[in-house]
């Protein structure tokens, strides 16, 4: 079983789809971010960094309980667990490079593009600049890759496309653009291809019974951003 500790953002939307996907089974413990669940000690000890999403495997190696954190190191993991989505050894370096790219690239320039366009004060011009034509830059970088391919490494889908999947579906938000998708004639391509997948359907339902809190209020800006309240 995996004990999976979810918030309904685009890193724990990946794992949810991995494991919709692998058929791996899971039970879901939500941690509602904008109360501040993620720096509850019981949660620290699963990730000491008081980010979602992370696992706790009970049936890890040798039968131990075994805790992942980072969205990327889940994929990995899942992966090479259930034996899926790792894609042909001869795409070993094309694989890898295209994970990093996401989880060095596309993963958090989108969450500064999204911070400093959606929550920090208005007059961070610098900042908004920064990361709305890095992460411009980033989406182009994809968007010629995928020409004339169905995915982003190899033929058939991976855990790269899974992690590049979770964030390309906030790119309007990341973006602040609604139409934003029509500049990326590739990746629009890939992306709607896989939101037709089974996983990535039944990936939306996952935590939909359980009420996380939406405001952004003061006390919620504290429990993400703490480092700004010091």
């Amino acid at each position: 079983m995996i004990r999976f500790y979810f918030h309904p953002t685009p890193n724990p939307q990946k794992i949810s789809m991995m494991l919709e996907a692998s058929g791996l089974a899971y039970e879901v413990l939500p941690v509602d971010t904008r109360k501040g669940q993620q720096h509850d000690p019981t949660f620290r000890a699963i990730n000491p960094n008081g980010k979602v999403p992370a696992i706790v495997d009970t049936d890890g190696p040798g039968g131990k309980e075994v805790r992942v954190f980072d969205s990327n190191a889940i994929l990995l993991y899942l992966a090479e667990k259930s034996g899926k989505f790792l894609g042909k050894a001869e795409d070993r370096g094309e694989f890898l490079s295209w994970l990093m790219f996401i989880a060095t690239g596309i993963g958090p320039f989108s969450g500064q593009a999204v911070h400093f366009q959606h929550v920090a004060p208005e007059g961070s011009d610098y900042g908004v600049n920064r990361y709305r034509n890095e992460i411009a830059r980033h989406y182009q970088v994809l968007e010629d890759h995928l020409k004339g391919r169905d995915f982003i490494v190899g033929n058939e889908m991976t855990i790269v496309d899974i992690s590049a999947w979770g964030w390309v579906d906030k790119a309007p938000f990341v973006h602040k653009n609604p139409d934003v998708m029509d500049k990326y004639p590739n990746i629009k391509r890939w992306f709607d291809k896989m939101n037709t997948l089974p996983a990535a359907i039944s990936a939306r339902d996952v935590g939909k019974g359980h009420s996380f809190k939406t405001e952004m209020d003061e006390d919620a800006k504290r429990a993400m951003f703490p480092s700004n309240y010091r």
